[in-house]
């Protein structure tokens, strides 16, 4: 399994580059699939969506498609899914994502996908593979009213892959309350590891390797 775990997409080069080694082949030789779902649980002004949609775009894939996770029959995701080389999930509500995932029944077969594809998750899209996406870490991390708001209580992580959580936006200008004392108030409540990344930074995983590529700032919290 191969993972791209950024806050805010394909920001530099170095991330550029660690998609295309994972990828391995060139932008132009590969389909991409582009899921919005998290974005739209989102109020307000959506520029940032529509930046970051038109900057993928400009890489110059041979195939761009899009894909809403909610609304169309199980098979007909995971065939769009399939048929993808990368698979991108643009960020939003993270509750909105997971749900959507569970709902649908979506999640061992996004799950056998991914075993074969290269995932790039945005803000949102790189949360969902923690086990402690829970209603417990919604209220060490301190945002159980963005679960609140979607008329639920529980929230179900879809995949479990890793016990750290991850944390978008470190220093990001976007979020100005984001700061290292921010930080260190969830680290005090938090029994669990969590990665704190600014917006050019991103986890790597490949298989069974976890490491951290940045042209900026991060932390880690075991």
């Amino acid at each position: 399994m191969k993972l791209l775990l950024t806050a805010s997409g394909l920001r530099n080069a170095t991330l550029r580059d660690a998609l295309r080694d994972l990828l391995g082949k060139p932008f132009e030789s590969a389909n991409i699939v582009y899921v919005p779902t998290a974005s739209v649980a989102e109020p307000g002004d959506h520029g940032w969506f529509v930046a970051d949609m038109s900057r993928l775009h400009g890489l110059g894939w041979r195939e761009f498609d899009v894909l809403e996770l909610n609304g169309l029959p199980r098979q007909m995701v995971l065939d769009r899914l399939s048929h993808a080389d990368v698979v991108y999930v643009e960020g939003g509500s993270h509750y909105h994502l997971a749900r959507s995932i569970t709902g649908n029944g979506l999640a061992e077969g996004f799950l056998e996908v991914l075993e074969s594809r290269v995932y790039v998750g945005v803000s949102a899209g790189s949360m969902i593979f923690s086990r402690n996406l829970t209603e417990h870490s919604a209220d060490v991390i301190g945002d159980a009213a963005d679960l609140h708001v979607l008329g639920a209580t529980t929230v179900e992580p879809p995949f479990g892959l890793f016990a750290w959580y991850l944390k978008p936006h470190l220093y990001s200008p976007d979020f100005p309350e984001r700061d290292d004392a921010w930080a260190d108030r969830i680290v005090e409540r938090a029994d669990f590891p969590i990665y704190f990344i600014d917006d050019d930074t991103a986890i790597r995983v490949s298989d069974d390797e976890v490491d951290v590529i940045s042209e900026g700032r991060w932390r880690f919290h075991p």
